[in-house]
C-alpha cells in the first residue's frame, strides 16, 4: 500500500505565516522609526505596530524561541559591561541599591492602595468582584509573569493583574525613553564593554556559555532564564578577565525587535475592553509613579557620582529587560542599571508571597 504524502496542519502553516507577517511588519515599523529618529527604534516601532495590528484583530504572533533568543542576546551584552573596576563600582554604591529596592517596594503599596480605593465597591468606578489579593499582585513593581501566576494560585482576577502588568511596562517603556532623547540626556556612560571587537569564533565560545546558563537557570525554574542566566555567566565571565567577543549591532537590534514584539501581542482586542476605568487608573497611577521616581532618582544622586538619568533608569517601575535595553542604546549607566534592576527583580520575587501571607493571615 503506497504511503499517504504528510503535509503539515493547517494550523501549523496558518501560526508560521502569522510569525512572518509579524516579523516582517515589525522590520518596516523599525526602520521607519530608525529614519524618523525615535529612541529605541528597533524595540518600540515593532512594540507599536505590533500592538496596533493586535488590537485590530489582525494575524499577528509572538514566537516565544525567538523572544527567548533575543532576552538572551540582551543579557550577553551587558554582561560584558561588567570589568572588575566597574564591578567594584557597582559594590561601592550597594547602598543606593538597597534604597532602589525599597523604593519599589513603596511604590508597590502605594500603587495597591490607590488601585483598591479607587475600584473597590460601591464606588463609581468599582471593578466587580474586585479582591484585595488582585490589587496586591498587580501591584508590585516587576516579575509581571510570576505575579500573575502568584495572583492565579490565589484565587484573584488574572486578567486584571494581567493587564495591570503588560500597560504599566509599556507606558514606562514608551515615555521614559522619549522623554530622555527629548530633554537631550544619553552618552554619559562612561564605561564601555570589555570586548569591543567581534570576533565569530568567540561569540560562538560566549553563545555556548551564556546558553549553559540560560539552560541552568531554566533547570531551576528561576524567573527570566534566558535574560538573566546570560546577563550573569557574562558579567562573571567579564569581572574575571575572561573575554570572548563583542556582541554585534545587528545582533542586538534583533533582538530588540523579537523583544518589541513579545510585547505587543499582549494588547488584543479584549483588552482594550477589559475594564477601561481599571486601565485608565493603571495608566495615571504609572505616569505619577514615573513622576515620583524621578524626583527619588534625583535626590538619591546627590549623594552618588551618577547621572540621575541613570538612577532613574534603575528605579523606574518598568521591566528589567527593556530598562537595560534603554540604558545600552542610551549609553545611560549600563552596569548600574542592570545591578538595581537584577536586585529590585530578586526582591520582588523573594518577599511578595511572605508579605502577603502575613498581610492577609494566608497559607
Amino acid at each position: 500500500m503506497p504511503l499517504l504524502p504528510v503535509h503539515p496542519a493547517p494550523h501549523f502553516q496558518h501560526r508560521c505565516s502569522r510569525i512572518v507577517i509579524t516579523l516582517l511588519l515589525a522590520l518596516a515599523a523599525a526602520v521607519l522609526c530608525w529614519r524618523w529618529h525615535v529612541p529605541l527604534p528597533w524595540m518600540i516601532g515593532p512594540l507599536l505596530a505590533t500592538a496596533a495590528l493586535t488590537m485590530l484583530g489582525g494575524p499577528a504572533a509572538s514566537y516565544q524561541p525567538f523572544r527567548n533568543a533575543g532576552q538572551w542576546a540582551i543579557g550577553a551584552a551587558l554582561g560584558l559591561y561588567f570589568t572588575p573596576q566597574v564591578v567594584q563600582l557597582v559594590l561601592g554604591l550597594w547602598w543606593a541599591v538597597v534604597l532602589g529596592v525599597l523604593w519599589a517596594l513603596a511604590l508597590a503599596w502605594g500603587f495597591e492602595a490607590f488601585l483598591y480605593r479607587v475600584h473597590h465597591p460601591p464606588g463609581p468606578w468599582h471593578v466587580a468582584g474586585l479582591t484585595r489579593t488582585t490589587t496586591y499582585f498587580a501591584s508590585p513593581i516587576g516579575a509581571a509573569s510570576e505575579m500573575t501566576l502568584m495572583a492565579e494560585r490565589r484565587g484573584a482576577q488574572t486578567e486584571l493583574v494581567a493587564s495591570c502588568h503588560s500597560l504599566r511596562v509599556l507606558l514606562v517603556t514608551l515615555m521614559i525613553p522619549f522623554g530622555l532623547q527629548w530633554s537631550g540626556l544619553h552618552g554619559l556612560d562612561t564605561t564601555l564593554p570589555s570586548t569591543r571587537e567581534f570576533s565569530l569564533s568567540g561569540l560562538a565560545l560566549l553563545a555556548a556559555a551564556t546558553g549553559a546558563g540560560c539552560l541552568t537557570m531554566r533547570a531551576l525554574k528561576r524567573t527570566n532564564p534566558w535574560f538573566l542566566g546570560a546577563l550573569l555567566v557574562a558579567m562573571v565571565s567579564t569581572a574575571n578577565r575572561i573575554e570572548f567577543t563583542a556582541v554585534p549591532v545587528w545582533l542586538t537590534s534583533a533582538a530588540q525587535l523579537v523583544i518589541g514584539i513579545s510585547l505587543g501581542v499582549r494588547f488584543t482586542a479584549e483588552f482594550v475592553h477589559l475594564a477601561p476605568r481599571w486601565l485608565a487608573s493603571v495608566a495615571f497611577a504609572s505616569v505619577v509613579m514615573m513622576g515620583l521616581s524621578a524626583g527619588f532618582a534625583g535626590l538619591v544622586a546627590q549623594f552618588t557620582h551618577l547621572h540621575p538619568a541613570t538612577l532613574l533608569l534603575g528605579m523606574a517601575p518598568g521591566g528589567i529587560t527593556e530598562m537595560s535595553i534603554t540604558a545600552k542604546i542610551l549609553k545611560l549607566g549600563v552596569p548600574m542599571v542592570a545591578a538595581f534592576q537584577v536586585t529590585r527583580l530578586a526582591a520582588v520575587l523573594a518577599v511578595t508571597e511572605p508579605i502577603f501571607r502575613w498581610r492577609y493571615g494566608a497559607r
